[in-house]
């Protein structure tokens, strides 16, 4: 099992990380499956790499876009929606963000590439920082396609991720996506050494998160009632890590 991120060391003691997101069928097109503004398919599609990046404590450094669309007005709409998310993180917009759009072939479905890359020194990194008797939590609701836009209190934002990566007593952090809770606190637990006790919960821990709707993080069980007083999405319990005998 492996995480959604690939990481490249540096001469410097610095690594690289860098994280991508694609969708394809979503957006204003003609041909799409669902229909949404370009503008949110790129804040959603940014987010998704965005997420994973800033999960491990790392500084995005880039921004590339790769779309299949015109530039205008598809790309320049999507392009809009990416400088929004990345305006919230106080980013250079206009350093940080590169792409190209399709000017040779006229399109009728909507086809998004994003990839983020952040640096971070080693110590700073957190990875696999999790340890045993910690609790696993999950932040928002599992959503995708269409709910995403109808549930936005329920979904988390980089505005939940930018309050989590400040709090101390929070080890790990691991956005889902498609493969849903399960896998993701499996890997979670697999990357640790440790083994997993899952609890009973409401939630569907097999459905899809869509793009990143939801966040893992791991704490000690003592700091749940603190996090709920900075955090203001659906938090859960979803188990516990402990030793492998």
């Amino acid at each position: 099992m492996q995480r959604d991120i690939s990481i490249v060391d540096l001469p410097s003691k610095q690594k690289l990380i860098i994280a991508c997101d694609s969708s394809g069928g979503i957006g204003p097109k003609a041909r799409d499956q669902v229909s949404v503004s370009g503008e949110i398919v790129g804040k959603l599609g940014v987010r998704v790499a965005l997420m994973e990046v800033l999960a491990v404590r790392a500084t995005p450094i880039a921004v590339v876009n790769t779309l299949t669309v015109e530039y205008e007005p598809t790309g320049k709409e999507i392009i809009s929606g990416i400088k929004q998310e990345l305006e919230m993180l106080d980013l250079d917009v206009d350093k940080v963000l590169n792409g190209s759009t399709e000017e040779n072939i006229l399109t009728g479905e909507t086809g998004v590439g994003i990839t983020v890359i952040g640096i971070s020194n080693t110590e700073d990194l957190r990875l696999a920082n999790s340890r045993a008797g910690d609790i696993l939590t999950a932040i928002g609701i599992p959503k995708v396609g269409e709910d995403v836009l109808d549930s936005k209190e329920e979904v988390i934002d980089l505005d939940t991720m930018k309050k989590l990566i400040k709090l101390n007593y929070i080890y790990d952090i691991l956005p889902v996506g498609s493969k849903g809770i399960k896998y993701e606190a499996e890997l979670l637990a697999d990357m640790n050494n440790l083994n997993l006790d899952l609890v009973e919960t409401d939630i569907d821990l097999q459905k899809s998160a869509g793009p990143s709707t939801v966040l893992l993080v791991t704490l000690p069980k003592n700091r749940m009632t603190d996090l709920q007083k900075v955090i203001y999405k659906p938090i859960n319990l979803i188990g516990s890590l402990y030793s492998i005998t």
